[in-house]
């Protein structure tokens, strides 16, 4: 949880006293007080009323709403318990309270409303489209506004990320409380409110309109991190939005992909496990054995790369609420969302984003132990178990020191690996200094950096928000940028001549850098020597394309009239403008129809295998005289020109309207231009 000052926010305090006076009501049903039995979550119920006495602030309006087509109101929730749910993307606190929300939204239905309110801490996450791209990554079913000058965080008096505010089915506030724990807490809240309520809840649903990717999907979703082996020629990447691990050579052909692409915590065989947004990786010594970070899972899995099969080393699926002891058996500690990986001799090092500290696990022994980090939150140095962090992501290594970026101090931090000596700051002077500077230390600034890799006497730093790649010396902390314009796009080019949009995990191996574009849903390959940047052309889709997630969109096309003499479907698809299609993979689509009497195609299945911008197909068909729906489904891949990496998936559900009827044309004609 990140407290937040009046100095430290710089922006204007309006304290809501009275609405405080209601979060103690909260505060006694959350943490017990009263005379009942305790719920499932543990928390007494007072037998008084919860309902607030003050009027819930209004929402200021010129805000953007997202999974909405239109802002709410205060009055469009009444007869609803609503949470409102303070947050920025960047915070791991607020991360892990999402679970929370979707089990209390699952539990209770429509009579209850969860809205995110967020109020960003960084520059970068005041951007609408930074927030689209994490309510995506997220998953988020409920409406969520930003609120980048922190008007509605004031009205309601919030003071820390993540803070949750309750108002009940009168339109009234009861009370806020910051921190994680939501569910137990807010569970027997909501459930007496609408108990109280009875008879005035109103279950009409809220009508949402839920944020999509584009109607084309990327092949990747929102990568975290790679992994290079250059003895075994071999690129790992963390699909994280996928929820799979893929295997490619460093040309880009893929070779395989580890996981079902299911949400979930499963072991088994390649294409049966399950993971949840997989971010860290790290490769054993032999070359045999891949280390996932499955960081939603929070959870340690061992991948065997010779029959694919996944196992858990440690972690259960629930967040760490304690520390572990020095030598406790990893397979039954639970760990709090584990970002980056680097294994060291039988030493595997673990970012644990979730507890602001560095674990590590002997696999020898198949114990764990933290290695750095008090558990608070904050930049302090000094010797390694009382310095604090600010989530630690990315890891890396120069044979004998450990070296991490501090996200949430856009900090970049140095230890011994023997553990001796203190905890030293290279880069970053707080939780609320960021920017983007170069320069020496106390100068340079980076704005919530997640990867970290080190290569010939430099440490290369994804400079996630600032969409850059930095340089940063490992003793004097000097930042430099390597590459990167600052502007979030997808280009090609050479130093700041390239763009980047929120890149993630970074390894180096044979001259050149490989990071996870996380938000361009891509791979990039940076030359040492040039500062050349390209895209990492992917092929051979087809071993992947069942465990890649996205949507189908079903599309009407305008209804047509054809002659009982018509004998064939004209198929006709099309690229757009600086797009072809891709000869990489084979595109399928199987033909159907509503009434096989009044028209019927000769074959089910048709696909294609070109690089043209557009392709025709003709596919034979019996007509007589009524109505039918011809329908084609499935999936079409095509690339953008210059850029062949970023390959779409378009899935596609196409419905024709039919009549046949004399004087009608000659041919069943589906024409569809795929979208940009």
């Amino acid at each position: 949880m990140v407290n937040v000052s009046i100095a430290d926010r710089r922006i204007t305090w309006r304290p809501a006293g009275l609405v405080f006076v209601a979060a103690a009501v909260l505060a006694i049903a959350a943490c017990g007080g009263g005379s009942g039995s305790p719920d499932e979550g543990g928390t007494d119920i007072p037998s008084e009323s919860l309902a607030g006495t003050v009027a819930a602030p209004q929402f200021p309006g010129g805000q953007t709403w997202f999974n909405v087509s239109q802002p709410l109101t205060v009055a469009d929730l009444r007869g609803k318990v609503v949470v409102l749910d303070f947050w920025t993307l960047g915070c791991i606190n607020c991360q892990h309270i999402v679970p929370d929300l979707k089990q209390l939204e699952e539990e209770f239905g429509d009579a209850l409303v969860v809205i995110g309110v967020h109020s960003g801490k960084y520059d970068r996450e005041h951007d609408d489209d930074s927030i689209r791209e994490a309510v995506l990554r997220l998953g988020l079913p409920h409406p969520v506004v930003n609120d980048p000058d922190f008007a509605i965080w004031n009205l309601y008096g919030a003071t820390a990320w993540p803070t949750v505010a309750v108002i009940d089915p009168a339109g009234n506030v009861v009370g806020l409380r910051p921190g994680e724990g939501v569910y137990p807490a807010l569970q027997p809240v909501v459930a007496a409110l609408i108990d109280e309520f009875s008879g005035r809840i109103d279950l009409t649903p809220i009508p949402l309109d839920l944020e999509a990717e584009p109607i084309a999907t990327a092949f990747l979703s929102h990568p975290g991190a790679v992994l290079v082996d250059d003895d075994g020629g071999r690129l790992f990447i963390a699909d994280s939005g996928n929820n799979r691990i893929l295997i490619a050579g460093l040309d880009g052909r893929l070779e395989s992909a580890i996981g079902s692409g299911q949400e979930g915590l499963r072991d088994g065989f390649a294409d049966e496990a399950q993971f949840n947004q997989p971010h860290g990786l790290e490769l054993s010594a032999d070359g045999a054995t891949l280390y996932v970070a499955d960081t939603r899972n929070h959870a340690l899995r061992a991948v065997d790369l010779a029959s694919g099969a996944v196992t858990t080393l440690a972690g259960d699926g629930t967040r760490a609420e304690n520390y572990p002891p020095e030598g406790s058996p990893a397979k039954d500690s639970a760990l709090a969302s584990p970002w980056g990986l680097l294994l060291v001799a039988d030493t595997l090092y673990m970012g644990m984003a979730g507890t602001h500290q560095i674990w590590t696990t002997d696999l020898a022994a198949g114990t764990i132990a933290v290695f750095a980090g008090s558990g608070r939150e904050g930049i302090a140095d000094g010797p390694r178990l009382e310095a604090t962090l600010a989530q630690p992501s990315g890891l890396a290594t120069d044979g004998s020191h450990l070296f991490w970026v501090d996200p949430e101090s856009s900090g970049v931090r140095k230890l011994p690996l023997d553990g001796s000596g203190a905890v030293q700051t290279l880069v970053g002077t707080g939780l609320f200094d960021f920017g983007d500077a170069d320069g020496e230390r106390g100068i340079a600034l980076l704005e919530h950096p997640q990867g970290i890799t080190y290569t010939g006497g430099l440490l290369y730093v994804a400079d996630t928000y600032n969409h850059k790649i930095r340089t940063v010396h490992p003793e004097t902390g000097t930042v430099d940028t390597f590459a990167g314009s600052g502007a979030s796009s997808l280009t090609d080019g050479f130093g700041a001549g390239a763009s980047f949009a929120e890149p993630g995990g970074i390894a180096a191996a044979g001259g050149l850098l490989y990071t996870a574009d996380t938000n361009n849903h891509a791979v990039r390959v940076l030359k040492l020597t040039t500062g050349e940047v390209s895209t990492l052309a992917l092929t051979n889709l087809g071993v992947a394309v069942n465990t890649a997630q996205g949507r189908t969109i079903k599309v009407s096309l305008p209804a047509q009239e054809i002659s009982p003499d018509a004998d064939t479907i004209e198929l006709r698809l099309s690229a757009p403008e600086g797009y072809h299609l891709n000869d990489l993979i084979e595109s399928r689509l199987m033909l159907g129809t509503s009434n096989a009497d009044a028209f019927s195609p000769s074959e089910a299945n048709v696909s294609f295998q070109v690089s043209d911008p557009a392709v025709e197909l003709h596919v034979a068909a019996a007509a007589a005289a009524g109505q039918a729906i011809l329908t084609a489904t499935g999936e079409v891949y095509y690339c953008r020109e210059g850029e062949e990496a970023v390959c779409l998936i378009d899935r596609v559900d196409l419905a024709l309207p039919i009549t046949v009827a004399p004087g009608g044309a000659a041919v069943a004609a589906i024409q569809y231009e795929l979208p940009q």
